[in-house]
């Protein structure tokens, strides 16, 4: 049972956003970040972010989670804005100066509007993404996009053998420590317990094309989908829901005069 089975039948309003297909989502990140990638100002992302956050209580994400999830990308904006600050092209008024340092008030609006940036584009897409079960990304893009379903389903069960990556690691690692390998020569450990683990996927995934091919994902084959993925109205008003959104922060910023052309 996938996430999406859990959402239907728990009838949790909580996690609405669980019931949108995927490809609605991958479309709405993808219009707004062609919205957003055009303009470098402070008033488009902040539009972007104030009509977006009352959404948060619909994507049904503990807050811990999300917090944990947000962190990195509002450590990267900070970070990305004050590089921008100190080491900016200078314009206007000067109000610090120390070696390779110059902050002006040029590179103090460019720096926030970096930052903000980087937050309008990042942190929507993680929350949505956060939300997409990997089985029924796969089904909507193989029945909706009509991407070959070989590609597709491959990469779904690669993608579900990556979390015994760390496993494997950890087991290696310990059969080494107990045969007393792991206590010197930590760069000569590291390389060879890494290809120990680059044969032992090698073997893994042999043993998973087997399986699929026997289980009828083998070429000149015609499967049934499993469960069937809809792109109802309920998906295109979400996908139009960002449009708007994008629409409104890209008017705002041109009515307020702060658009800027990122490539003029």
């Amino acid at each position: 049972m996938t996430l999406l089975d859990i959402a239907r039948n728990t009838g949790d309003r909580r996690a609405g956003i669980w019931l949108i297909n995927p490809v609605a989502k991958l479309a709405a990140s993808a219009v707004l970040a062609m919205g957003l990638v055009l303009t470098i100002d402070p008033v488009s992302p902040l539009v972007v972010l104030a009509l977006l956050a009352p959404l948060i209580p619909w994507c049904g994400v503990p807050p811990l989670t999300l917090a944990v999830r947000l962190a990195p990308i509002v450590l990267a904006a900070v970070l990305a804005g004050l590089t921008i600050v100190l080491y900016g092209t200078p314009s206007g008024d000067s109000h610090f100066r120390f070696l390779f340092m110059h902050v002006t008030d040029g590179s103090l609006a460019l720096g926030l509007a970096t930052g903000l940036r980087i937050l309008a584009l990042a942190a929507p897409s993680v929350v949505l993404f956060m939300t997409i079960d990997a089985t029924d990304f796969a089904d909507a893009l193989t029945q909706i996009l009509r991407l070959p379903a070989r590609f597709v389903l491959s990469a779904l069960g690669a993608l579900r053998l990556a979390g015994l990556f760390l496993a494997d690691w950890r087991t290696l690692e310990q059969a080494r420590r107990a045969r007393g390998l792991g206590d010197s020569g930590r760069i000569r450990r590291l390389l060879s317990q890494a290809f120990a683990l680059f044969v032992l996927s090698i073997r893994r995934g042999t043993s998973l094309a087997t399986a699929m091919e026997a289980r009828g994902f083998g070429p000149g084959m015609v499967r049934v989908p499993a469960r069937v993925s809809v792109f109802g109205r309920t998906d295109a008003a979400f996908v139009l829901l960002f449009a708007a959104v994008t629409a409104a922060a890209v008017t705002a910023a041109i009515l307020s005069g702060q658009w800027r052309w990122l490539f003029a």
